[in-house]
């Protein structure tokens, strides 16, 4: 958002002001006044001008405008209403130079999962995709995906929903009906692509792909939504829950492993690993830097850095 639309934005929270009192306090002309507030009524802000000044009566329920208002973290925020993937886009703007960047879109027309698995992404849901610059060695990339994981699993929770986080990087729903994946319904995917050098991170692109407002009936099998779990929810404070408690957990990444732990899952499930050299079945007991889960097997314990995980029903 343009700062001194922002900055505009900010004023009229405190309360209807003039025009004139909106020039002083900016530094600006009156004229420059009138034409940002036009042009935040363009983005859907509701501004109407009244006889103490202009008022913010409306704020829009979505949108990149709508959600850089009052959020508590330095991104940025590009809204398309629909996109083919934002993690593509993500890396565009990190091969151009940009940084704290959140990529966000009402649609994707192009969503993938991890291994290129199908991923529903209807108009209704947050597609949301966050570029940052972590001065950081390679090794740690993977905290941003378990940091990711915590901060949508601690929205969801705030908004009623009883989210857990199934190792590495999914979010579900837990499900009693016969038909329900083990584990329960996937709410949330997250898929993290990087580039860097042999001692440092260039770039990390965090994509979460979050099911929201949309109709079970328009996901993949085994999916669920905030909707299907606990009605709609408001987007936009929803995505600056997730932006803040991201943002937050990746300036202190001590904080990230214990965080994930408290919401897993996994931990004290028998489990199945697929990985390169074969699969690897047992208890997942740990999860450690940087994300690696160790497994108690018949043969003592393995560490696993890499795969995808299934929960095993009891013996």
């Amino acid at each position: 958002m343009n700062e001194t639309r922002r900055r505009v934005l900010d004023a009229l929270s405190d309360g209807p002001m003039s025009g004139p009192e909106l020039a002083e306090r900016l530094d600006v002309s009156r004229a420059a006044v009138w034409k940002h507030v036009e042009e935040l009524r363009d983005e859907a802000f509701e501004i109407a001008s009244t006889d103490d000044g202009y008022e913010l009566v409306g704020v829009p329920e979505f949108g990149g405008a709508a959600v850089e208002f009052g959020l508590d973290a330095p991104f940025d925020v590009e809204y398309h209403d629909a996109v083919g993937s934002t993690n593509d886009r993500a890396r565009e703007l990190a091969e151009a130079g940009r940084e704290d960047v959140a990529v966000l879109a009402d649609e994707q027309t192009g969503g993938r999962g991890r291994l290129d698995r199908e991923w529903a992404a209807p108009s209704g849901g947050i597609w949301l995709s966050v570029l940052t610059r972590p001065d950081v060695p390679p090794t740690h990339a993977p905290l941003f995906t378990l940091a990711a994981a915590v901060a949508v699993t601690r929205a969801a929770r705030e908004a009623g929903v009883p989210a857990e986080i199934k190792w590495p990087n999914d979010v579900l729903v837990p499900a009693d009906d016969a038909d329900a994946p083990v584990g329960g319904r996937k709410l949330v995917g997250i898929l993290t692509e990087m580039e860097g050098e042999a001692d440092r991170v260039s770039w990390v692109v965090v994509g979460i792909g979050i099911n929201a407002n949309v109709d079970v009936s328009d996901l993949v099998s085994g999916a669920t939504s905030l909707r299907a779990e606990g009605g709609d929810v408001d987007r936009r404070l929803f995505t600056q829950r997730v932006l803040e408690e991201f943002h937050a957990l990746t300036n202190d990444l001590d904080s990230v492993l214990p965080a994930w732990r408290e919401y897993a899952s996994t931990l004290g499930q028998r489990v199945r690993v697929e990985t390169p050299s074969g699969a690897v079945v047992g208890e997942a007991v740990d999860v450690t830097f940087p994300g690696a889960l160790v497994v108690e097997t018949d043969d003592g314990q393995v560490t696993v850095t890499a795969g995808d995980c299934d929960h095993l029903r009891p013996v």
